[in-house]
C-alpha cells in the first residue's frame, strides 16, 4: 500500500511538472501608428500592408496580425491613422522582425513602391511605435469571437497611465490579482490583449482592446460593468484608489484584410 501510495505521488508531482512546462510564457506586442495626411497615402500605406507586410509577417511566423483604422464620425482629429498589432511568442522575436523582413525577397519586391517612396512623395508623415509585454493573467492574446460586418465592428483600445511607475504597477496588480482581467471575461468583453507598455510615447502606462459587435453591444458591455457587484467592490478597494491618471479610448474598426 505504501509503495502504491508513493508512485501515486510520484506521477502527480510528475503530472505537475509536466503541465507546469507547458504553461504559456507571456507575449510581447508591437503597435505601430501610421500618422497619415491624406487619403492618398491612406491608399498607398494599405496597399502596402495588405500586399507586402501582412504576408511577410506570415512567412515570418506570425500567424494573425490585426490593421485597424479609428471609427469615422468619432473624435475629429487633423490626420489620418492606421494601427497595426503584431503578437511576438518571445521579445527576441520583435527585436529579430526587422532582420527577417529585409531578407525576405517576396516582401521587398511587392512593398517597393512604399519601401523605395523617394523624399518628395511620402508614403506617411511618422509612424508612432509602442512596445508592450502581456499581463500575467492574460499572456497571451486572443482572437475575438464576432460574426457581423466587419465595418459594424468596434474595437476599444484604452490606455491607463499613471501619475508615477510604482502607481502604474498598482493599476497592473489590480488587473492580475485583483482579477479585473476575469471580470472582462466573464461579461464577454472579448479583449484581444492586456498588456504594460514597455516603451512608447505615454508612460508609465498599460493598454488592452476589447471587441464588440457594434456600438450598441458596446455600450450594453460597459453598462453592465459599470453595475456589477464585483467591479463596486473591487473599485472600493483601499489599494486601488487613484492608480490612473489619464484614461485614453480610441474607438477603432478592423480593415477587410486585418487578420484580427
Amino acid at each position: 500500500m505504501k509503495r502504491i501510495s508513493f508512485l501515486i505521488l510520484a506521477a502527480m508531482f510528475c503530472c505537475g511538472r509536466l503541465f507546469a512546462g507547458f504553461a504559456p510564457s507571456k507575449e510581447f506586442y508591437q503597435i505601430k501608428i501610421y500618422h497619415l495626411k491624406n487619403p492618398e497615402q491612406e491608399k498607398r500605406v494599405d496597399t502596402f500592408l495588405q500586399n507586402a507586410y501582412l504576408p511577410a509577417l506570415h512567412r515570418a511566423g506570425i500567424a494573425k496580425a490585426g490593421v485597424f483604422k479609428p471609427v469615422p464620425g468619432g473624435e475629429a482629429v487633423a490626420e489620418k491613422l492606421i494601427y497595426v498589432f503584431i503578437p511576438f511568442s518571445a521579445q527576441k522575436e520583435l527585436f529579430k522582425l526587422d532582420q527577417k523582413l529585409s531578407a525576405d525577397k517576396q516582401y521587398t519586391a511587392a512593398g517597393s513602391d512604399y519601401l523605395d517612396a523617394v523624399y518628395s512623395n511620402l508614403p506617411y508623415e511618422r509612424i508612432e511605435i509602442i512596445v508592450l509585454e502581456a499581463f500575467d493573467k492574460s499572456p497571451v492574446f486572443t482572437m475575438p469571437v464576432l460574426t457581423g460586418p466587419k465595418k459594424d465592428r468596434i474595437y476599444e483600445l484604452r490606455s491607463y497611465e499613471g501619475h508615477t511607475e510604482k502607481i502604474s504597477e498598482n493599476k497592473i496588480v489590480m488587473f492580475n490579482k485583483g482579477d479585473e482581467v476575469g471580470l472582462f471575461k466573464r461579461l464577454g468583453f472579448n479583449a484581444v490583449f492586456y498588456a504594460k507598455v514597455m516603451a512608447g510615447s505615454h508612460m508609465p502606462n498599460l493598454m488592452y482592446l476589447t471587441t464588440f459587435e457594434n456600438k450598441a453591444s458596446r455600450d450594453a458591455h460597459w453598462d453592465a460593468f459599470g453595475k456589477d457587484d464585483y467591479w463596486k467592490k473591487l473599485v472600493a478597494m483601499p489599494e486601488y484608489q487613484h492608480n490612473v491618471s489619464k484614461n485614453d479610448t480610441k474607438f477603432l474598426y478592423p480593415t477587410d484584410y486585418s487578420d484580427i
